[in-house]
């Protein structure tokens, strides 16, 4: 009985949105962490009478067909980009991104790797780094004298030092865009990686091609919207129920069949 089969892909596509929703709801509190969501599509559909197709009983063209879908599958899992809440925190190398862009960093493998998580740190040596060590590009050195640092909306990182009335110009920081997000592999611990479907990464100074600034002090917060993820909970563990009720009863119905004799 296709019934059986096709309430299980409803099922099946309905665990796999609740677990997109644990992940997002899991991540509420990680720093620049947009949610995904879950898209489907209808399998394929069994042509049991095609439309158009010649009666053959009195020669007229069938004006509907008959068609009974298969079920549902996973089409994509797409990446709600919307600014996060910028949160003040006062850390010096703390930056939030206030529009598009990614920072660029550098893995230990030498590929570059994209991340808006501006909660950056530096090494023992000075240098500018993300929360687990990875560098930011262009890499920045923070000489141990600086008694102080400042970041501008444009990128430029400067050093004050003591009997000095100037600050010191260090370096620049540079956002990167691509000119389709969601075609972005992430790889976990806030980073992505630049695929085929992402094109090129196109890097420009903060405040330019489009790309945002930058907030020294502040971080972007997860954008995840609480209310909405258990609205969407809510609506699959229904979808989930349904189906459920579906697959007992083409059981039953089968059953029934199975005891006819």
């Amino acid at each position: 009985m296709r019934a059986l089969d096709i309430a299980a892909t409803g099922m099946s596509a309905q665990q796999m949105r609740v677990d997109v929703i644990s992940n997002n709801i899991a991540n509420m509190s990680t720093t620049g962490y947009s949610p995904r969501r879950a898209d489907f599509a209808d399998l394929h559909y069994q042509q049991m009478t095609r439309a158009g197709a010649i009666n053959a009983a009195d020669g007229t063209i069938v004006p509907a067909g008959v068609q009974v879908g298969l079920g549902v599958r996973p089409s994509a899992v797409t990446v709600t980009w919307e600014q996060g809440t910028i949160a003040q925190t006062g850390g010096d190398l703390d930056v939030a991104i206030e529009g598009r862009g990614y920072l660029e960093v550098t893995l230990p493998s030498g590929e570059s790797a994209y991340t808006r998580d501006g909660a950056l740190q530096r090494t023992g040596d000075g240098l500018i780094v993300t929360a687990d060590g990875f560098e930011v590009n262009p890499g920045i050195t923070i000489p141990a004298d600086a008694r102080d640092i400042s970041i501008n909306a444009q990128g430029e990182v400067y050093a004050f030092f003591a009997g000095e009335v100037e600050p010191q110009l260090l370096g620049q920081f540079n956002l990167t865009g691509f000119s389709n997000d969601n075609g972005l592999e992430a790889i976990g611990s806030n980073l992505f990686l630049e695929t085929a479907a992402s094109g090129p990464p196109l890097a420009a100074q903060p405040g330019q091609d489009g790309l945002g600034t930058l907030r020294q002090g502040y971080v972007e917060q997860s954008s995840v919207d609480a209310v909405r993820e258990i609205t969407d909970l809510i609506e699959a563990q229904r979808g989930y129920e349904l189906n459920a009720k579906v697959l007992t009863a083409a059981d039953q119905m089968l059953g029934a069949t199975t005891q006819v004799r």
